[in-house]
């Protein structure tokens, strides 16, 4: 079987205590063998982050290997030459290790503020994909023929994975050839399906199938049962929280903490990542700590340095 990319999110909030906070999260992941560290965008709120590759130019001047990862860079709410020139820096000043994860967004008060159609994202989202792609490439821009500078160190340009949730969002992950990058909170059977959807527009587009597979779930490992077992009972809890809420989306939550999450023994989770590898053709496995945020900082990096043991050896 092919090697298993494991990344993780980072699990202390990023603005708290500064670039340094998130750095020494960034450079304890690389220690340990991570091989990505993946920021989201979201707006307003406590927990906002506005602009994840401001923060993970913080984090390249930190570490030397580890891949700087974005999951969903919303495109729908940026300039394209812009946003090609601010991706081309960050893979500039890192030597070449950026993945770019974009995606649309979909809640109706971002694209209020950001004064953007919401019924046009889609074809926002392709416009600004499709000049991004263009600069990084070295086309020229406008009628005056201008061209992007600096260039991204990787040829033709980092890799682009597509956030998609629902199915107008993978067909046209799929009819870009690009990979696919669940929402974390998406069933096994669901994902399933869902890559099936992906793989079937990307042929049908003409495109061959992206070797890149990733699934994120939410992760802890440990071999206290009992601790285990509070952490299962709190992931449980706070899901059923979610599931009262309202919502189109609130609605397509998964019933099973299994479903979404993989919490358990060293036995267990390795049990739980063959079986995505088997099932999904996994590829790249990428830990957040989705639902458990305000828990131990310290416990939670001791399961960071088990789920690194059990990778290492699959």
């Amino acid at each position: 079987m092919t090697h298993l990319h494991l990344g993780c999110t980072p699990w202390r909030f990023p603005l708290a205590g500064g670039a340094d906070a998130l750095a020494r999260q960034a450079a304890l992941a690389e220690e340990l063998g991570y091989e990505s560290f993946w920021l989201p965008e979201h707006h307003f709120g406590a927990d906002a982050i506005p602009e994840p590759l401001m923060l993970l130019a913080a984090v390249a001047a930190s570490t030397r290997r580890i891949r700087l990862a974005t999951t969903s860079y919303l495109l729908p709410l940026r300039q394209p030459l812009q946003a090609a020139a601010q991706v081309a820096v960050l893979d500039q000043l890192s030597g070449g290790r950026v993945i770019l994860g974009v995606g649309r967004g979909f809640a109706p008060e971002l694209f209020e503020a950001f004064q953007v159609k919401r019924s046009e994202k889609r074809e926002l989202f392709a416009e600004c994909l499709a000049a991004m792609r263009a600069a990084w490439a070295g086309e020229p821009v406008g009628s005056s023929g201008v061209r992007l500078m600096p260039e991204p160190v990787q040829k033709p340009h980092p890799p682009v994975w597509v956030a998609a949730l629902g199915p107008k969002a993978l067909a046209q992950a799929g009819s870009l050839g690009l990979p696919y990058l669940a929402s974390p909170l998406e069933p096994l059977e669901t994902l399933e399906d869902n890559y099936a959807r992906h793989r079937a527009a990307c042929t049908g587009a003409g495109h061959p199938l992206p070797d890149a597979v990733p699934v994120m779930r939410t992760i802890f490992v440990g071999d206290d049962t009992v601790h285990i077992a509070t952490v299962r009972e709190l992931l449980e809890r706070r899901m059923a929280a979610m599931q009262q809420q309202s919502g189109a989306l609130v609605r397509t939550l998964p019933r099973r903490l299994d479903d979404w999450a993989i919490v358990g023994s060293p036995r267990q989770v390795r049990d739980a990542i063959a079986r995505y590898r088997e099932r999904l053709g996994m590829t790249h496995l990428v830990a957040t700590r989705l639902l458990l945020a305000d828990t131990d900082g310290a416990e939670y990096e001791d399961s960071l340095r088990a789920l690194a043991e059990l990778a290492s050896a699959l």
